[in-house]
Order: structure tokens, then sequence, then C-alpha cells
């Protein structure tokens, strides 16, 4: 049960140092979001201290148009 607790501690450790990341590069200052923004901030997030080595990650998505 040990361990477990400690990967667990490790992840949050992990995504908090991801969502400080994101807080440096500005992401969540923008108060407009679409799902290029919501994702970069979320794989940002979630590649925690690799963003310090030099991995920026972006998303590009674009959603579908509805026919008219």
């Amino acid at each position: 049960m040990r361990g477990t607790s400690i990967v667990g501690v490790l992840v949050v450790i992990w995504l908090i140092i991801g969502a400080i990341a994101a807080g440096q590069r500005g992401y969540y200052t923008n108060d407009e979001k679409n799902c290029a923004e919501a994702g970069t901030i979320l794989v940002t997030i979630v590649a925690g201290p690799l963003n310090y080595v030099g991995l920026n990650p972006k998303v590009d998505c674009k959603l579908p148009e509805p026919s008219k």
C-alpha cells in the first residue's frame, strides 16, 4: 500500500509542476478560450516537469462547422 501512496503523491506533484509551467507561459490570462487553447493548457499540465527541459506542447484542433 505504501508504494501506491508514493506514486499518487508523485503524480500530484508532477501535475502541479505542469500547472505552474502553464501559468508561467500565460495560458490562464486569456479570457477567450477555444479548443486549441484548452488542449494546450491540458497537455502542458500533463507534461509536467518536461516543460522545463525544452518540451513545449501545443494542440491545434479544428472543430467541424455545422452545415448551412
